[in-house]
C-alpha cells in the first residue's frame, strides 16, 4: 500500500513548495526516484541536473502534477500547485494544422479567456519571442529554434507563477541553444517567476542557474545542492570567463561526486 501525497500548506511565504520523501517506482519494477526532500523558493532558478536515466523528467512530473509518487509529500504554500503554471518540454508539440497564433493561445481557450484579451496576450507573447513575423506560419515552416520559442511563449502567455523545463534545448545547436538560454533569463527576469528546469548539461546549469539540484544515479536522490551567486551576464564574454569555467567546474566536480 502507498501514502498517497500530502497537500499542506507552509508558513514560510520565500518558500513555494516542500518536497519531503518523494519516491517513485513504475509498473517495471524501475525505481526512478528515492527519497528525495528539497524545498522550491520562490522566483529562483532551479536546476535539476543529472545524468540521463536518473529521474529528473519523473521528478518534473511529479511537480507538475502529471504524475503521482508512491511516497512521500508534495507540500504547497498556498495550499495546491500554482493555477498559472507553464510547460515547455522537450519536444515543442505544437500542433500541425494550426498556425503559431492559433498554438500559443491554446492554454487562453483551456482557461476560457475571452478573445479581446487572449489576442492582446497573443500579441505580447508573440513579441517577447520574436515571433512577431510568424504569427500565421505553420510549425513545418519553422526552425527548430522557432519551435522551441513557439513552444515557450505558449507557457509564457498564461503569466506563469511557476515555469517547468524538461530539457527544452537539448536538440538544438550550439548557436541557438545559446541564444534561447540568453532569452529564457530575460524572460524570466521579466516575469518574475520560478523556473524549475532539467538538464543534463553542466554549461547549461552553470549559465541559467541560481541554485542546482545534483541527482544521483538511479534511483534518483538528491546528492548535492550547489548555490552560486548570480554572475554578471553583461559582460558578452561571460561564457569564454573564468568566473564561468569555476562555476562549471564546481558543477562537474560535484556531478563526478554523485556517480
Amino acid at each position: 500500500m502507498t501514502d498517497a501525497p500530502a497537500i499542506a500548506s507552509n508558513s514560510d511565504s520565500a518558500v513555494l513548495a516542500q518536497l519531503s520523501g518523494i519516491a517513485k517506482t513504475f509498473g517495471n519494477g524501475v525505481t526512478a526516484l528515492d527519497d528525495v526532500s528539497f524545498s522550491i523558493t520562490r522566483g529562483e532558478f532551479l536546476s535539476l541536473l543529472g545524468a540521463s536515466g536518473c529521474g529528473k523528467t519523473s521528478l518534473l512530473r511529479i511537480i507538475a502534477g502529471l504524475l503521482p509518487p508512491d511516497r512521500g509529500n508534495l507540500n504547497w504554500t498556498e495550499g495546491s500547485r500554482p493555477r498559472q503554471t507553464g510547460f515547455v518540454f522537450q519536444e515543442p508539440a505544437l500542433m500541425p494544422w494550426a498556425d503559431v497564433a492559433a498554438n500559443i493561445r491554446l492554454p487562453l481557450r483551456l482557461l476560457d479567456i475571452g478573445k479581446e484579451e487572449a489576442a492582446a496576450r497573443t500579441q505580447a507573447v508573440l513579441a517577447q519571442v520574436g515571433l512577431q513575423q510568424f504569427a500565421h506560419a505553420f510549425p513545418h515552416e519553422l526552425s527548430g529554434g522557432m519551435k522551441m520559442r513557439a513552444a515557450l511563449a505558449r507557457a509564457l502567455i498564461v503569466k506563469p507563477a511557476l515555469l517547468l523545463m524538461d530539457e527544452p534545448f537539448a536538440a538544438l545547436d550550439e548557436i541557438s541553444r545559446f541564444k534561447l538560454n540568453d532569452e529564457l533569463l530575460a524572460l524570466w527576469r521579466q516575469a518574475r517567476c520560478t523556473v524549475i528546469f532539467v538538464t543534463h548539461s553542466v554549461y547549461e546549469a552553470a549559465y541559467l542557474a541560481t541554485r542546482t539540484l545534483i541527482l544521483s544515479p538511479r534511483p534518483g536522490r538528491i546528492a548535492e545542492e550547489i548555490t552560486l551567486s548570480p554572475p554578471d551576464r553583461n559582460d558578452p564574454h561571460y561564457r569564454t570567463s573564468a568566473a564561468f569555467a569555476a562555476r562549471a567546474r564546481t558543477l562537474s566536480e560535484a556531478l563526478e561526486r554523485a556517480r
